[in-house]
């Protein structure tokens, strides 16, 4: 029986992609002992128990940015750190760690390393974490998940995917997904959504030009997040929700996505070969615009900037879209090509090639 350690955590960016590969090795070794590292504090806190995983915890332990007292205190909470993830690697007898970044990763590839067992790292961004940067460079194996990600020895394997996503048959679930969200199966489909706290330009975007949506004989599915102060007009064609909990469904629907550009949202638009328009995040180090780049070069979407996301925008570039269909034909066939739906098998690979080493 072999034990796995994923490591990883604190936004959904780590957690989820970590869970779909726990998922996929639990599918194939129902035996196995899989272990997630994380912190009290990360998304996973909830998640990993919640998904039938044992969590084991370290303190969280960030990189000091600026000399103040974090920063004289780092080196030993950080080698405490380590010295934990070893205690866990010898009394479970950890076989192997697959690290996805966040504050649980380096500890674990550090410890790994000194345990002397194999570790693989997995990067979402096309713009790589600290922490998964100084695990590349001793790590058994480096998956990222965008061609052109600058990270030592990385290897394209996409995204680790969620099965429902993967397995998702779009046309047979049409008219389900139009049921539950009260909206008509043989209309086009445009589906906005910002993230669960929803994103305000696109919310005071599609605010604005809404009806101009519906006049070019589109419906609207809107996510306009928790927080939104928004008030859903109840116009026949338009869905405005404040979080959609079955995203199959939405992307069941979508014709066409409206969207940020996190990792997983990129990779799982492409890998289902949805037509998209990305607006990045103008907050961080820019991984978002970055992310979007390899579909917007294959065709397969179109980027706006966050500061020109506007009703007017919508009515100037995305209404006339949803007129062209050859173009958002020619979108979605360039989806398929640049997405990828086996990103769970290609890091289990990648682990399974680590073991035999």
């Amino acid at each position: 029986m072999t034990t796995y350690l994923l490591a990883g955590g604190g936004t959904a960016g780590h957690v989820n992609p970590l869970l779909a590969v726990a998922d996929g090795i639990r599918r194939r070794e129902p035996d196995a002992e899989i272990l997630v590292l994380g912190t009290q504090e990360g998304l996973e806190a909830r998640l990993v128990p919640e998904r039938g995983y044992e969590l084991l915890i370290i303190p969280k332990v960030p990189f000091p940015r600026r000399p103040n007292r974090a920063a004289l205190r780092f080196p030993v909470a950080f080698v405490r750190a380590v010295a934990r993830v070893r205690g866990y690697i010898r009394d479970r007898g950890v076989d192997v760690v697959v690290g996805f970044g966040g504050y649980a990763s380096t500890p674990a590839y550090l410890a790994a390393g000194r345990e002397r067992i194999p570790f693989v790292v997995h990067e979402a961004n096309a713009r790589p974490g600290l922490a998964n940067v100084l695990g590349a460079r001793r790590a058994a194996g480096v998956g990222v998940t965008f061609a052109g990600t600058p990270i030592r020895r990385g290897e394209v394997v996409g995204m680790p995917l969620r099965p429902e996503i993967v397995d998702l048959d779009r046309a047979a679930l049409r008219a389900e997904a139009a049921a539950h969200f009260g909206l008509d199966p043989a209309k086009k489909t445009l589906v906005t959504i910002g993230g669960s706290l929803g994103a305000r330009r696109l919310n005071e975007a599609f605010a604005g030009s809404w009806r101009d949506v519906l006049g070019s004989g589109w419906q609207l599915l809107h996510a306009t997040g928790e927080r939104s102060e928004l008030v859903d007009p109840g116009a026949p064609g338009y869905a405005m929700v404040r979080y959609i909990d079955r995203m199959d469904l939405a992307f069941a629907l979508a014709d066409l996505m409206v969207a940020r550009a996190g990792s997983s949202t990129v990779s799982e638009v492409s890998a289902l070969g949805i037509p998209a328009v990305y607006v990045p995040y103008a907050v961080g180090n820019g991984e978002q615009r970055l992310n979007a780049s390899s579909a917007i070069e294959a065709g397969a979407a179109i980027l706006i900037e966050d500061a020109e996301f506007t009703a007017d925008r919508v009515r100037s570039e995305i209404v006339p879209l949803l007129q062209d269909e050859e173009r958002l034909t020619a979108m979605a066939a360039a989806a398929e090509k640049v997405g990828e739906r086996r990103g769970t098998e290609n890091v289990i690979a990648m682990v399974d090639r680590a073991l035999r080493r």
